[in-house]
């Protein structure tokens, strides 16, 4: 007849402490994870801010001097090298989105911010077109264009607060 071997009580309690230090160690790694991606979240967010900050704050200056143009206070040649670099600034917006890391649930609303920043983009330019030949269909052309940007920003700003009330 074979001996049953006697339990060990030392050993149960150092499986005991292993297992527990285990679970522990686990459960930080895990907390430490969801905080990382909190981090990063709320970095993209920041980020995402500063880039519709920016664009809002060259848009406004714009249609400020478009305002002046059209008032007569600036000149038809100022207001086209206006509109010129207002593009190339817009542009450069454009490319700020490509430096975003968004977290996976983010990614829908970055793409329409890009959407909607580019719609903005060939706004102005048919609005630019406008001023230089006077030709009323790329004035509204423009306008179209403006409206579209707005809609994607509108997506864009409704995908952003669903992504966001989802990962939080």
């Amino acid at each position: 007849m074979k001996k049953k071997k006697a339990s060990n009580p030392k050993r149960k309690v150092h499986i005991a402490i292993a297992a527990g230090t285990v679970i522990i160690s686990l459960v930080i790694v895990l907390n430490y994870n969801l905080d990382q991606v909190k981090i990063s979240g709320q970095r993209f967010g920041d980020n995402l801010a500063q880039i519709q900050s920016d664009l809002k704050d060259e848009t406004t200056n714009y249609d400020v001097k478009v305002a002046q143009y059209q008032k007569g206070d600036i000149s038809k040649d100022e207001i086209l090298q206006i509109s010129e670099k207002h593009v190339m600034v817009l542009n450069d917006i454009l490319t700020k989105y490509n430096t975003l890391k968004p977290p996976e649930t983010f990614v829908p609303s970055l793409e329409l911010f890009k959407l909607s920043t580019q719609s903005q983009i060939e706004s102005d330019k048919f609005l630019k077109e406008w001023i230089q030949t006077g030709d009323n269909s790329t004035k509204l052309r423009s306008d179209e264009l403006l409206g579209r940007a707005f809609e994607y920003e509108t997506r864009a700003l409704d995908s952003f607060n669903k992504a966001k009330a989802n990962s939080g």
